[in-house]
């Protein structure tokens, strides 16, 4: 079976779960997403078990049924085993897959699937848990996921409907696929639940050209050992995309996001990424009002950071709580004051910005989505960040992105890359005019063709300027230009000269005269004619 074969095999699993979920009275609940991505989960980790556990004893690949083969173990023998494995789940043969499908007659079967997920969860608290801020730990699985069926009557139909799906399907082939496979079914499983419902934060998925662009920009040589940190992360897709381009074994993850929803979905993708490593160093929690990373008292500093922060919400709840004296180096140019109107649009942005300055390493870069309008304004917060980075030269450039790259805003966005380590010239780029309009349910969206991302990042890491495209500029430039980041305000104006002799010259000049008298003629006929029609209006 080839890999898209499979990827089609596996969006159908999820199409199955999912029409079991709406047979019973779940399609479009705002819990189905709890019991798709979660009975997804407790699949991909029973096949990971066996995959790893086979390949430790090699008798169980041979044996016509691994999960009874390992019944007939010797205990000592499996405990053994369940040491040896790496970062997965550690499950008992009561939580196999087919342990529950041999026993789904039992009465009470809904409690045996429910008692059997959240003994996996209790388990293996210690690799799974997601933490709050406040030190609360969120179990991988939920107590009793059939409480979402409201008719206890029928939790054990449903419940069996469930592993009648699972039983026949495995992951075991497709461990060995890399980062690209596990994006694409990650975004086909939670594209109907990654929306924004009306939280503090929306949960926009991310386009998969700027998460590329971000990437491949800021990892341009091969690092070990590093910190990447995003602390807006959503469902992850711009750590992911990081990660992926350092390597999932050379870097750890952080994060934080105010939304469960988030750091639900974002545990799941460290899962299916093979980062099992970094869910607990995920946090769900604010951040701009309390930030959980830290060393010591002082923010927690990090090699690489990426962020798709929301650009305007409601902070005023807490606003005051930020203007600190403990906060003033965090926030150096300044928290937005309360507007006594349209107090959600108070930009949030600008904190998320000056806390990823102050989280980075020295030498650390960073990769940030931001409203357009930021890299123009020419006063207030917007404008002290931007002459923050210029004066401390720790800027690497800008990507203005097309308008409609997201879908869900008609907002104009750009990439802001911030570099330490760059004491030199600066790329600012103008993408606005690439890519495709097309629609995307009610909304437009526009998408960059493989070309053309590898056009900006090529552009940008060579630091090469392209007419109407892209300028390197110093400090200094930008610096006289009232720190303005917009590439075109430094696009050459071309003015082009044409040999003519000077007859021609005269013959031009008399056009011109002559068009000129012709409209001030008839300039002055309409003001005479207006003066009329006035004093007749006064008369009347």
């Amino acid at each position: 079976m080839t890999t898209r074969d499979f990827e089609t095999k596996t969006k159908e699993l999820i199409d199955r779960l999912k029409a079991t979920c709406a047979s019973y009275g779940l399609g479009n609940d705002g819990n189905e997403f709890k019991i798709i991505t979660q009975v997804f989960l407790y699949k991909f980790l029973n096949d990971r078990f066996a995959f790893e556990l086979k390949k430790l004893e090699p008798s169980l690949r041979k044996a016509e049924s691994w999960e009874a083969a390992v019944k007939k173990m010797p205990k000592d023998d499996f405990e053994m085993l369940l040491l040896q494995l790496p970062d997965t789940a550690k499950l008992k043969p009561a939580h196999f897959i087919a342990t529950l499908f041999e026993r789904q007659n039992e009465s009470d079967f809904a409690k045996l699937f429910d008692d059997t997920l959240f003994d996996i969860a209790v388990t293996n608290a210690g690799i799974f848990a997601v933490k709050t801020a406040g030190g609360a730990k969120v179990a991988l699985f939920e107590e009793r996921l059939s409480k979402f069926i409201h008719d206890e009557s029928k939790r054990d139909d449903f419940c069996r409907a469930i592993i009648n799906t699972l039983v026949n399907f495995s992951f075991e082939h497709i461990f060995t696929q890399k980062y690209d496979f596990y994006a694409t079914i990650f975004e086909y499983l939670i594209k109907d639940y990654n929306k924004d419902s009306g939280g503090k934060y929306a949960e926009y998925y991310t386009p998969h050209a700027v998460a590329k662009i971000m990437a491949a920009i800021l990892v341009k040589e091969q690092v070990s050992n590093v910190s990447c940190y995003d602390p807006s992360a959503g469902s992850g897709t711009l750590l992911m995309n990081l990660a992926h381009a350092i390597g999932e074994d050379r870097c750890t993850i952080y994060s934080q996001d105010i939304s469960q929803k988030s750091s639900s979905l974002l545990r799941l993708n460290l899962i299916l990424n093979n980062l099992i490593h970094s869910i607990q160093n995920v946090i769900q929690g604010n951040t701009i009002l309390s930030p959980y990373h830290r060393e010591g008292s002082a923010l927690k500093k990090f090699d690489y950071i990426v962020s798709n922060p929301p650009f305007k919400m409601d902070f005023s709840d807490y606003r005051d709580d930020l203007d600190t004296k403990a906060n003033q180096e965090r926030f150096f140019a300044g928290i937005p004051n309360i507007p006594k109107q349209a107090k959600d649009k108070m930009a949030i942005y600008q904190l998320f910005l000056q806390h990823i300055i102050a989280s980075l390493k020295p030498g650390g870069k960073a990769a940030v989505v931001v409203p357009t309008g930021f890299i123009t304004a020419q006063s207030g917060i917007d404008k002290g960040i931007r002459q923050h980075l210029v004066d401390n030269k720790m800027l690497a450039g800008v990507v203005s992105m097309p308008s409609n790259i997201f879908a869900t805003t008609g907002t104009n966005v750009s990439i802001l890359f911030i570099d330490a380590s760059n004491k030199s010239d600066v790329v600012l780029l103008d993408a606005s005019g690439l890519g495709e309009k097309i629609k995307d349910g009610k909304n437009q969206k526009t998408v960059l063709s493989d070309e053309e991302e590898n056009r900006i990042i090529e552009t940008f890491n060579a630091k090469k300027a392209v007419e109407d495209f892209s300028v390197v500029v110093s400090y200094d430039d930008i610096a006289s230009k009232n720190y303005s980041l917009s590439a075109g305000q430094y696009f050459d104006v071309k003015i082009e000269y044409v040999d003519i002799t000077p007859e021609e010259f005269q013959t031009k000049m008399k056009t011109f005269t002559g068009n000129l008298d012709s409209l001030f003629a008839e300039s002055k006929t309409l003001e005479v004619e207006i003066k009329k029609q006035l004093a007749g209006l006064r008369y009347e």
